[in-house]
């Protein structure tokens, strides 16, 4: 892996929220919170962003938010009509709030989104540009959701990508294999929390 630059990178940290994360949260049956285990994605996220901020390295929550009943958001697929019937994420709720282990701290910026990729819809992309962000560093929830959609519209606007593996997650290991070992090969490097801290 090569040299992070902290003054021409971002971290992105991806729907870690208390629904994604905590044994009580909304997606808690589907298996997220004991993957997220499996995988020691907080440690692994808390570690990265503790780094991140010694160095000046901006970090960045984005976080799914639906509003109550998710009206204001097209439920043209699945996943968001299943969000608007559960509740999941939902504005005001304890589920929407960041999980206590990675809850930002002053000085990190926050998005908020209402699809699957953290561009769609917000202003990411300015905050980054603005930053003069060229290189995401990506952890966080669903890899073969939210981690791989904001990979597809990072690249094609330019950004180069580093998904740290073991700082990502999703229901199951065969979701997360399936997305690191195809798409997200192909759209920038994979990389292990170690490996990461020692690029800084």
């Amino acid at each position: 892996m090569r040299k992070i630059d902290p003054k021409a990178s971002a971290l992105l940290i991806i729907d870690m929220q208390n629904d994604v994360l905590h044994p009580k949260g909304g997606w808690a049956a589907a298996g997220s919170p004991m993957h997220a285990k499996l995988k020691g994605t907080v440690p692994h996220i808390k570690a990265i962003a503790e780094k991140a901020r010694r160095k000046r390295m901006p970090v960045i929550h984005i976080l799914h938010v639906m509003t109550k009943g998710a009206k204001d958001a097209a439920q043209n697929a699945p996943l968001f009509k299943n969000l608007a019937k559960t509740g999941n994420n939902r504005q005001g709720t304890w589920g929407a709030e960041p999980f206590a282990a990675l809850k930002p701290k002053p000085g990190d910026y926050i998005v908020t989104k209402q699809r699957v990729s953290g561009f769609m819809g917000t202003d990411l992309e300015n905050k980054l540009k603005g930053l003069g962000v060229r290189r995401l560093i990506v952890t966080g929830g669903w890899t073969n959701f939210a981690v791989e959609g904001t990979c597809r519209d990072g690249v094609d606007l330019g950004f180069e990508i580093t998904v740290v593996e073991d700082a990502t997650c999703t229901m199951n290991e065969a979701w997360h294999r399936a997305s690191l070992d195809h798409a997200l090969t192909q759209l920038g490097e994979i990389a292990s929390t170690e490996a990461v801290l020692k690029a800084f």
